[in-house]
């Protein structure tokens, strides 16, 4: 687009110099009358000549109609084609894209933009966590959408590398086939290998290939969509608790992780003697530590450990009191 623009503008300028100096030398006008009547002519406007023509400027006249209208009209059609048909809108929306993804770190890669994609895009949103969406084909979009798009084969390294994968902090990859998330694994864990990789299964079987490709997570919508179904109809009531403590957007209640950092003000101490549950008013149901184990309803003696991760119970606010005191000094605002 930038090379048929500047040569529209070049062709046009060329066009009405040569006619300016065309004038000039063949009729001994001056520079600004030679101008403006090379701009009538080129124009089409059809105004009475700024003097009488020799033979010789007739025949010039003649020439620079033919090679200049054409010029002029190469270039008005150009430009017609940058405006109308959004040259223009994409060229900037590229450097846009271009610069957003330049600048952004640490986010997350999500491939794929159907139900399951849009779902996990909201609430990562929500979260105020930075992502990037790799989907091949253009979807509906609202008027105010911001989210950052890279339109593409997910599949493909040159892809990732657009959506910064050397930079990225993990990668959620919820394309149509096992197969395809399959190969988006691959490639990722290639591209970066300490990206945390979750990855969607849809046959019996693909969990173990996708975990072998090099996943760290594997989750299967449809198992867990069918236990979900069983424990709606066997145990309402936790259900019903799951979803209010999990759902986002509730002021009232969430559940959340709290990793525990070097040098914070509860590493070291008991739950008691951190005053989580005095204090804060937070309840910790597990406690997860630095080597994967999982240690379920501690106790007010459980100690907690630099590397630990709380998953806590509370009001938001309250939450955020506690993840501030799980911070290391060197993390405090």
């Amino acid at each position: 687009m930038r090379k048929r623009a500047f040569l529209s503008l070049g062709l046009v300028f060329l066009v009405i110099l040569s006619g300016t100096v065309g004038y000039s030398i063949i009729e001994g006008w001056t520079l600004f009358d030679s101008l403006y009547m090379t701009v009538i002519t080129l124009s089409t406007i059809g105004y009475q000549e700024v003097r009488p023509l020799s033979y010789t400027g007739r025949a010039f006249t003649i020439i620079l109609v033919f090679v200049g209208v054409g010029a002029v009209a190469y270039g008005i059609n150009n430009g017609i084609r940058i405006v109308f048909e959004g040259e223009l809108q994409k060229a900037f929306g590229r450097r846009r894209l271009e610069k957003r993804l330049k600048s952004i770190k640490d986010h997350f890669i999500v491939c794929g933009y159907g139900r399951m994609g849009k779902i996990i895009c909201h609430e990562l949103k929500a979260k105020n966590v930075p992502f990037v969406v790799v989907e091949k084909e253009l979807p509906e979009l609202d008027a105010d959408e911001e989210t950052v798009f890279v339109y593409g084969d997910a599949t493909k390294d040159e892809i990732l590398r657009q959506a910064g994968i050397e930079k990225a902090k993990g990668l959620i990859s919820v394309l149509s086939t096992d197969a395809q998330n399959l190969y988006v694994v691959l490639s990722a864990r290639e591209l970066n290998p300490s990206l945390f990789i979750v990855a969607r299964a849809g046959e019996e079987g693909s969990g173990q290939k996708l975990l072998r490709a090099g996943a760290d997570r594997v989750v299967s919508p449809y198992h867990i969509g069918g236990l979900r179904i069983a424990h709606t109809v066997l145990k309402p009531a936790v259900v019903d608790f799951l979803e209010f403590a999990t759902k986002s957007g509730n002021l009232e209640l969430q559940m959340e992780e709290v990793p525990v950092e070097e040098g914070s003000a509860i590493a070291g101490k008991t739950i008691h003697e951190a005053g989580v549950g005095r204090e804060l008013g937070v309840i910790v149901v597990a406690i997860k530590r630095k080597d994967g184990d999982m240690k379920f309803n501690p106790v007010h003696n459980t100690r907690i450990n630099a590397g630990d991760t709380l998953i806590a119970i509370g009001e938001i606010e309250r939450l955020k009191s506690l993840e501030t005191l799980a911070r290391g000094r060197q993390s405090s605002p």
